[in-house]
Protein backbone atom coordinates (compact mmCIF):
# COMPACT_ATOMS: atom_id res chain seq x y z
CA UNK A 1 0.00 0.00 0.00
CA UNK A 2 1.35 3.47 -1.32
CA UNK A 3 1.61 5.52 1.54
CA UNK A 4 2.86 9.24 2.16
CA UNK A 5 3.74 10.95 5.01
CA UNK A 6 3.99 14.95 5.25
CA UNK A 7 6.64 16.52 8.42
CA UNK A 8 7.97 19.98 9.16
CA UNK A 9 5.69 22.70 8.67
CA UNK A 10 4.83 25.21 11.25
CA UNK A 11 4.19 28.23 12.22
CA UNK A 12 7.27 30.89 11.33
CA UNK A 13 7.68 34.74 11.15
CA UNK A 14 7.95 36.09 7.41
CA UNK A 15 11.40 36.23 6.24
CA UNK A 16 11.77 32.91 8.37
CA UNK A 17 12.36 29.49 6.61
CA UNK A 18 11.04 25.46 6.65
CA UNK A 19 11.87 22.12 5.44
CA UNK A 20 8.96 20.00 4.56
CA UNK A 21 9.78 16.11 4.36
CA UNK A 22 7.75 14.08 2.68
CA UNK A 23 8.42 10.22 3.55
CA UNK A 24 7.22 7.00 0.73
CA UNK A 25 6.30 4.18 2.15
CA UNK A 26 5.20 0.65 -0.16
CA UNK A 27 6.44 1.33 -3.46
CA UNK A 28 9.52 2.24 -5.80
CA UNK A 29 9.91 5.73 -4.91
CA UNK A 30 12.78 6.08 -7.30
CA UNK A 31 10.83 5.45 -10.32
CA UNK A 32 7.96 7.94 -9.69
CA UNK A 33 8.43 11.77 -10.00
CA UNK A 34 6.67 13.85 -6.86
CA UNK A 35 5.14 17.23 -6.35
CA UNK A 36 4.82 19.78 -4.22
CA UNK A 37 1.27 21.66 -4.28
CA UNK A 38 -0.45 23.78 -1.50
CA UNK A 39 -4.11 24.81 -0.51
CA UNK A 40 -5.78 27.24 0.80
CA UNK A 41 -9.15 26.89 1.81
CA UNK A 42 -11.87 27.98 -0.70
CA UNK A 43 -8.44 28.77 -3.27
CA UNK A 44 -7.68 26.12 -6.14
CA UNK A 45 -4.88 23.86 -5.42
CA UNK A 46 -1.39 25.09 -6.50
CA UNK A 47 0.95 23.30 -7.93
CA UNK A 48 4.68 24.26 -6.00
CA UNK A 49 7.31 21.75 -7.42
CA UNK A 50 8.12 18.65 -9.22
CA UNK A 51 11.34 16.70 -9.01
CA UNK A 52 11.02 13.78 -11.77
CA UNK A 53 12.69 9.47 -11.32
CA UNK A 54 15.69 11.98 -12.97
CA UNK A 55 15.99 14.44 -10.99
CA UNK A 56 14.74 16.74 -12.94
CA UNK A 57 12.87 19.72 -10.96
CA UNK A 58 10.25 22.09 -12.12
CA UNK A 59 9.39 25.25 -9.82
CA UNK A 60 5.84 27.64 -10.14
CA UNK A 61 7.08 30.29 -11.73
CA UNK A 62 6.05 33.12 -8.28
CA UNK A 63 7.72 30.81 -6.26
CA UNK A 64 11.24 30.33 -8.03
CA UNK A 65 14.65 31.31 -6.27
CA UNK A 66 12.60 30.65 -2.73
CA UNK A 67 11.72 27.13 -2.89
CA UNK A 68 14.11 24.23 -3.64
CA UNK A 69 12.89 20.51 -4.01
CA UNK A 70 15.11 17.88 -3.63
CA UNK A 71 14.73 14.11 -2.56
CA UNK A 72 17.22 11.12 -0.96
CA UNK A 73 16.33 8.06 -3.27
CA UNK A 74 18.47 6.22 0.07
CA UNK A 75 16.18 7.65 2.54
CA UNK A 76 12.64 7.59 0.04
CA UNK A 77 12.42 10.91 1.22
CA UNK A 78 11.44 14.08 -0.80
CA UNK A 79 11.99 17.66 0.58
CA UNK A 80 10.98 21.43 0.23
CA UNK A 81 12.82 23.51 1.73
CA UNK A 82 11.47 27.09 1.76
CA UNK A 83 13.03 30.44 2.40
CA UNK A 84 12.07 33.91 2.56
CA UNK A 85 8.56 32.88 3.44
CA UNK A 86 5.97 35.58 3.14
CA UNK A 87 2.51 35.51 4.81
CA UNK A 88 0.72 34.66 0.99
CA UNK A 89 2.91 31.11 1.75
CA UNK A 90 0.59 30.15 4.78
CA UNK A 91 -1.47 26.95 3.36
CA UNK A 92 -1.71 23.28 3.87
CA UNK A 93 1.11 21.68 1.93
CA UNK A 94 0.98 18.48 0.19
CA UNK A 95 3.21 15.89 -1.21
CA UNK A 96 1.86 13.32 -4.34
CA UNK A 97 3.40 11.02 -6.46
CA UNK A 98 2.93 9.13 -9.92
CA UNK A 99 4.52 6.57 -11.87
CA UNK A 100 3.28 7.07 -14.96
CA UNK A 101 5.31 8.44 -17.50
CA UNK A 102 3.11 10.55 -19.42
CA UNK A 103 2.78 12.78 -16.20
CA UNK A 104 6.54 12.21 -14.79
CA UNK A 105 8.09 13.26 -17.96
CA UNK A 106 6.16 16.27 -18.30
CA UNK A 107 6.83 17.69 -15.34
CA UNK A 108 3.38 18.63 -14.67
CA UNK A 109 2.61 20.90 -12.01
CA UNK A 110 -0.94 19.75 -11.48
CA UNK A 111 -1.83 18.10 -8.69
CA UNK A 112 -4.54 16.19 -9.95
CA UNK A 113 -2.33 13.91 -12.37
CA UNK A 114 -0.53 12.67 -9.38
CA UNK A 115 -2.33 9.56 -7.92
CA UNK A 116 -0.82 9.21 -4.24
CA UNK A 117 -1.33 11.82 -2.03
CA UNK A 118 -0.24 12.45 1.93
CA UNK A 119 -2.29 14.03 4.13
CA UNK A 120 -0.61 17.40 4.15
CA UNK A 121 1.24 19.75 6.81
CA UNK A 122 0.08 23.21 7.77
CA UNK A 123 2.59 26.28 7.34
CA UNK A 124 1.58 29.72 8.79
CA UNK A 125 3.86 32.55 8.30
CA UNK A 126 2.94 35.09 10.23
CA UNK A 127 4.00 38.78 9.28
Amino acid sequence: QVQLVESGGGSVQAGGSLRLSCAVFGYAYSDSCMIWFRQVPGKEREGVATVNQYSITRFADSLKGRFTISKDNAKNTLYLQMNSLKPEDTAMYYCAAETRLSVCNSGSLDPDEYRYWGQGTQVTVSS
